[in-house]
C-alpha cells in the first residue's frame, strides 16, 4: 500500500514482558481518521479501517462479543 503516511507512530500490541520479534500486531492512528494495522512479521502488508469502526470493535471486545473465538485456548 503506497499511500501509507510516513509519519505514523506504530504501537505494538504485546504483553509488557514480551521479548523478541513476535509476531505481534501493530497499530497506528493516522491524521486522516484511519487506523492502520500490520503484523511485525510482515510490516509491508497494512490494512486500514476507520476510527469509528475501530472504536466499535474495541467496545465489542471489551463487552465480550468475541470471546467465543478463544474458547478453549489457553493463556499464552
Amino acid at each position: 500500500m503506497s499511500d501509507i503516511p510516513a509519519n505514523l507512530a506504530w504501537e505494538r500490541a504485546a504483553p509488557p514482558e514480551a521479548t523478541g520479534p513476535g509476531p505481534w500486531i501493530e497499530l497506528a492512528f493516522g491524521d486522516d481518521e484511519l487506523v492502520y494495522i500490520r503484523e511485525t512479521s510482515d510490516p509491508e502488508t497494512v490494512v486500514t479501517t476507520t476510527r469509528k469502526k475501530w472504536d466499535a470493535f474495541v467496545l465489542g471486545v471489551q463487552a465480550g462479543e468475541f470471546d467465543h473465538f478463544v474458547e478453549g485456548v489457553e493463556d499464552m
